[in-house]
């Protein structure tokens, strides 16, 4: 895998591939019961775990079924999340996007920092036309950063993931291509 075309930088965030040198700073936040709350998923437990995501996120490259981006802090080098695609559909032209952030980074502007970086990145390198967002109704954070940043709220989708013993109702957002160009003209 070529990392050097995964490289992403915004004012004070570096979005790069995941190395199993970041097990453990992933392993403080991926371990943390209130971020891995929405995500369907338990919290993580040991390093092992967070090897299994990297493997994760390389696969999706592989594959040319998403992309995952570490999101680092340019001062430090220190990986704080992750923000990028996966259930990409090439011939339909859209991909669902997720992401996760270490709970004390909450709150100051990082994860609409990163997702509007690969948002951006979606649109002008994959030829995406629509970028989808699924979201747990209660994760009221989320669907607060998905509105911010130009998502539509299209309809809850009943029942519709399996996890952690329940089925999930889902609420379905999305953002076209021609919708970043509105709310990129109404932010100048």
């Amino acid at each position: 895998m070529d990392t050097k075309l995964l490289e992403l930088t915004t004012k004070r965030l570096y979005l790069r591939a995941a190395n199993p040198s970041d097990a453990e700073d992933m392993l403080r936040y991926l371990s943390d019961p209130e971020v891995m709350k929405h995500t369907g998923m338990e919290p993580f437990e040991t390093t092992e775990d967070v090897l299994d995501e990297i493997k994760w996120y390389h696969s999706l490259v592989k594959e040319d079924s998403g992309i995952r981006w570490g999101i680092t802090l340019k001062e430090t080098g220190k990986m704080i999340g992750s923000c990028g695609f996966h259930n990409r559909e090439p011939k339909h032209f859209r991909a669902e996007i997720g992401y996760e952030l270490s709970r004390e980074y909450w709150g100051k502007g990082i994860a609409s920092e990163a997702l509007q970086a690969v948002v951006r990145y979606g649109f002008s390198h994959l030829g995406l036309e629509r970028i989808e967002a699924l979201i747990e109704p209660d994760n009221t954070a989320s669907l607060r950063l998905i509105e911010k940043n130009g998502f539509l709220k299209e309809g809850l989708l009943r029942h519709y993931e399996y996890g952690r013993g329940r089925f999930d109702d889902l609420y379905m957002y999305s953002i076209l291509k021609e919708d970043l160009a509105f709310v990129e003209e109404g932010s100048a």
